[in-house]
């Protein structure tokens, strides 16, 4: 089979990588790619959101298969132009990729179906939003209406914080033509979890649930980024909440996919905070996350391919998938500056990397004299163990062994969810004592 990759990020990476080792495919191309992907893969400088420079390629390399993975394109219609071409394609269609591309679309989507949501205002004018969150209880969360490379939400503990966001998403245009409208959430507590889940529109088979670290600093601390590091399985989400969101959240969401005459395929994210009055959808994504996709991957024993064909042939139902009972651990290496300001073209040193760790190229660029740094996420170090405390300890030992002027690191990827394991067993002890 010829295979085409849309993307270039760590996601891309972990996904070709593991579809490069699939025996059937004897090509595989991705556009554009990145520098660690070009080792295994024919990487082309077509952009991802380039829709006439994709149909350009397809022309002069006929695919058997896409495999559309970042946002933009599939909001701008990527898998739509590929289908219409007589590829058929991994992701969501234009219309059902609004779950993500809109979040008033899908607040409006859970409100009108009754899924688990927080309680939610959208606006189109400052004014009308600034008179709303003057009498808002705080905190409040004020969101981008559009993408915003996952950036465009705000946690605000007062009005003055409020302001600030709206400020900077409606007349400052942070993020362009995406804050022309927000949403300003009601703001929830407990564990966050993300879960991603194949889907044919009819069927839905989630894969293993994981916890996304997405601001710069440790502890939850400064801005938010595209995620710094990502720990599988969730501790805390328990067989009892899986059946729950199953339940409540995901066949519920499939169904009024459906329902709206814009039915889901490909892979559907589910970003979760399980509160006290239970589950409950923070977001939806329309692809696989990033770096979420390169920590579950190594935990999906059933072949990837297969499922991706599956969501597009509707046979899902009759698709394995098949998840480890082992653990992963993600740990980002970051440039200095990063999600602001940072440089590139710094030279990159890999060294010997230990039994079950390995290296995801996010933003990296292959010169004569090696890899240098491309990006804001540059690498993503993944250990994958029989337990949650020696995934983390291999990944941390893995960065060691990597380094480049200016790396930044978060050094607490895990630790919240170690830390309730280690509660959690020192309760039950105590509870058969």
């Amino acid at each position: 089979m010829k295979i085409l990759v849309i993307g270039g990020g760590g996601r891309e990476y972990g996904i070709a990588k593991r579809l490069s080792e699939d025996p059937r495919v004897d090509k595989l191309y991705v556009l554009p790619g990145n520098g660690g992907i070009s080792e295994f893969a024919e990487c082309f400088d077509v952009k991802a959101t380039d829709l006439d420079g994709v149909r350009d390629f397809v022309r002069e390399h006929p695919v058997d298969f896409a495999v559309v993975t970042p946002d933009d394109p599939l909001a701008l219609g990527m898998a739509d132009l590929l289908r219409g071409m007589g590829v058929p394609c991994f992701g969501p269609s234009k219309a059902a990729a609004r779950i993500e591309a809109s979040k008033i679309f899908s607040k409006n989507l859970m409100m009108k179906y009754s899924i688990p949501t927080a309680k939610a205002e959208s606006f189109d004018s400052f004014a009308a939003a600034s008179l709303y969150i003057a009498m808002a209880k705080y905190p409040v969360v004020v969101k981008a209406d559009g993408l915003a490379l996952g950036k465009g939400v705000f946690i605000c503990r007062n009005h003055h914080e409020a302001v600030n966001a709206l400020r900077e998403l409606m007349e400052d245009r942070l993020f362009g033509a995406s804050g022309e409208r927000v949403l300003v959430e009601e703001f929830l507590e407990g564990p966050e979890v993300t879960v991603l889940a194949f889907t044919d529109g009819r069927t839905i088979k989630p894969m293993v649930a994981s916890m996304d670290h997405k601001t710069a600093g440790e502890g939850g601390t400064g801005p938010n980024t595209g995620g710094m590091g990502v720990i599988a399985p969730n501790p805390f989400y328990t067989e009892e909440a899986a059946a729950e969101c199953m339940e409540k959240i995901f066949l519920p969401t499939i169904r009024a996919m459906e329902e709206e005459g814009c039915p889901f395929t490909g892979c559907l994210y589910f970003g979760l905070m399980l509160t006290k009055d239970g589950p409950k959808v923070i977001e939806y994504n329309c692809r696989f996350g990033d770096p979420e996709a390169q920590t579950v991957l190594p935990l999906l024993e059933s072949n990837l391919l297969d499922a991706m064909l599956a969501t597009e042939e509707g046979t899902l139902d009759r698709t394995p998938v098949v998840l480890s009972n082992r653990a992963a651990c993600c740990v980002v290496l970051a440039s200095g500056g990063y999600p602001g300001k940072y440089e590139k073209g710094k030279p990159i040193t890999i060294g010997k990397l230990g039994e079950g760790v390995h290296i995801v190229h996010a933003g990296t660029k292959k010169t004569e004299d090696g890899f240098v740094t491309a990006g804001g996420r540059v690498l993503n170090v993944i250990a994958a163990a029989d337990s949650l405390k020696e995934a983390v300890a291999a990944a941390y030992e893995g960065v060691l062994k990597v380094g480049f002027d200016g790396m930044y690191v978060r050094r607490d990827i895990g630790r919240a969810a170690l830390d309730y394991l280690d509660e959690k067993k020192a309760y039950d002890l105590l509870r058969r004592s």
